[in-house]
């Protein structure tokens, strides 16, 4: 009953990942919850192995049917997974719980911005090219990167709200850019969960084919309804991230 469980949230996490990102604000508690007594860092290392499956097969289903701004992506994808790992470490030495208490904020702020603005991420017009965008593209993986490493939830959001506020993207091309850079980070955290033994290699490969699975169904869904239903989509999961990281900051506050 319990692998029935994580096998159903994997799926709805891989299509929710693959549309708007924000795919561990389901795993993730559900995994917590099934395994109270497991080692948090065993569980996620875990729920990256199901998730570097997860965003894989999304990053190529997109690759295959939008056109991917690899200009943008592959540099903030080679600096996302370098700096993933120093996010890692850090994370080791430094107390997260500023980043944790201010991360509703930001994400209250990228809310209204989207919502207020009701043409964000409509048109696809690229504000950068040649060495500006690679420099950009380089900065916001870094950041991404280290941000994914030392806490994580949310990335996926961040990326495509970056990839429209700062590059110019659409929504559905902002997605398809956020999954390669996403994939860089997952293989990052995964190598070192790998190398420290924090893994449940059968779990995680079960509950793999079930994220590759709602990941084919979620980005036909992004490709077939475009943009529009993207926004949609990215507002609901803002603001159930909201929701859970203002409730948890609550919580270690009384």
């Amino acid at each position: 009953m319990e692998y029935l469980v994580l096998a159903v949230a994997a799926f709805v996490a891989g299509l929710v990942d693959a549309v708007v990102g924000g795919g561990g604000l389901i795993q993730l508690p559900v995994l917590f919850s099934t395994f109270p007594r497991e080692l948090p860092a065993t569980l996620l290392g875990t729920s990256k192995l199901a998730g570097v499956f997860g965003t894989s097969a999304a990053a190529v289903n997109y690759a295959r049917r939008v056109r991917v701004a690899w200009s943008a992506a592959a540099p903030a994808a080679m600096a996302a997974f370098a700096l993933s790992f120093v996010g890692a470490w850090t994370v080791t030495r430094v107390p997260g719980e500023f980043v944790r208490n201010l991360l509703p904020l930001i994400l209250i702020a990228v809310a209204i911005y989207t919502f207020r603005k009701k043409d964000f991420g409509a048109t696809h017009a690229p504000l950068h090219s040649g060495q500006r965008e690679q420099v950009m593209a380089l900065l916001v993986g870094a950041g991404i990167g280290f941000y994914d490493g030392f806490f994580g939830p949310g990335t996926g959001s961040f990326l495509m709200f970056l990839f429209v506020r700062f590059f110019g993207f659409d929504f559905l091309s902002a997605s398809a850019a956020a999954k390669v850079v996403n994939v860089a980070c997952n293989v990052s955290a995964l190598l070192w969960f790998g190398y420290s033994g924090h893994l449940l290699w059968q779990l995680g490969l079960m509950m793999a084919l079930c994220q590759v699975a709602g990941s084919l169904v979620g980005t036909r869904l992004a490709i077939r309804h475009g943009s529009v239903f993207v926004r949609r989509l990215f507002l609901v999961v803002v603001s159930g991230l909201i929701l859970k990281t203002g409730f948890d900051a609550i919580k270690r506050l009384l």
